[in-house]
């Protein structure tokens, strides 16, 4: 058996904001990918991905909500004793949805009534989704909003207007105009349940909601319609301003020793840096209008280009 693939995921914009109720926008990014496969000998690396999925199965079975009922678990536990495993390029701890990706194979090979990609894919679909697609990943990071996995399955852009109102998005067209989106390799795994709880902790104080409320969620409202209306010089005003606001306020889910990288970059305007996910490690994003200075910029570091303006 080799299942379909699926991809890993960028959120662009609405880390941590979409929590309470920003825009986001979410991507494929192709560049990475993974699948279900039983292999035909087993691995080191093998043996311990079919111990997680055995885990995940477990606790699929412990959580028969209406929302879980519907696997086909015999089956997968069949497919696990035969040695199945997630054979993934996707690195883990980076922010771009490895367990999501994870998380949506496992749904389209054991759900016994699955909304498929091919349907009408309404609102009420679309957060039915989301729903057990949060309910899965739960499994991984403790708590999550199900939208890595949804992007993962769909392999679509995912516009999300409100935690009740997400879309398909259109983004657009690739240029070759100079500028660009990038990830910045911070050498180093992160982990979302810590950061996450972190934030929880940070909002306990009127200050930091005060600041969420007025400066990050609306600057992360104005980037995502830029970035749909493809203004970007409005787009690059206002992420120069969502890096500010980050840099002040969640110096905790950034790599202390890129605290220098990210405000040089808005003191030279060569790039601005954004966290990927929920931070504490993996990739950086990066946004510039000028790929070819940013590169001279950040030579000493591991740049990929995901998007191009």
């Amino acid at each position: 058996m080799r299942g379909p693939l699926f991809y890993s995921k960028i959120l662009l914009f609405g880390e941590y904001g979409i929590i309470k109720d920003s825009k986001g926008l979410s991507i494929p990014y192709n560049f990475y990918k993974g699948a279900l496969i039983i292999p035909e000998q087993q691995t080191q690396q093998t043996i311990e991905s079919n111990g997680q999925l055995r885990g995940f199965c477990d606790y699929l079975s412990k959580n028969q909500t209406e929302a879980l009922s519907s696997f086909d678990l015999v089956q997968m536990n069949s497919d696990l004793d035969k040695g199945m495993y997630f054979d993934s390029s996707i690195p883990q701890g980076y922010g771009v949805g490895s367990s999501g990706a994870l998380v949506a194979a496992i749904y389209d090979r054991y759900a016994l009534d699955k909304i498929t990609v091919l349907e009408n894919l309404t609102r009420d679909k679309l957060l039915a989704l989301k729903a057990v697609f949060a309910q899965m990943e739960s499994f991984f990071h403790g708590k999550s909003s199900g939208l890595d996995p949804l992007n993962s399955y769909l392999s679509l852009p995912i516009l999300i207007n409100s935690q009740e109102h997400i879309e398909p998005a259109g983004i657009p067209s690739q240029s070759n105009s100079g500028g660009g989106v990038f990830l910045l390799d911070s050498g180093m795994t992160g982990e979302t349940a810590p950061m996450v709880q972190l934030f929880m902790e940070k909002m306990k104080h009127e200050g930091f909601r005060s600041m969420l409320k007025n400066e990050f969620v609306r600057y992360t409202d104005q980037c995502v319609e830029d970035f749909l209306n493809g203004d970007v010089s409005s787009l690059f005003g206002n992420i120069k301003r969502l890096s500010k606001v980050v840099l002040d306020h969640f110096q905790p889910m950034i790599p202390k020793q890129f605290h220098q990288l990210w405000q040089l970059g808005l003191d030279t305007n060569a790039y601005y840096l954004k966290l990927c996910g929920s931070g504490g490690g993996g990739y950086m994003l990066g946004f510039t209008q000028d790929l070819a200075k940013a590169k001279s910029v950040l030579k000493d570091y591991k740049l990929e280009v995901v998007y191009q303006f």
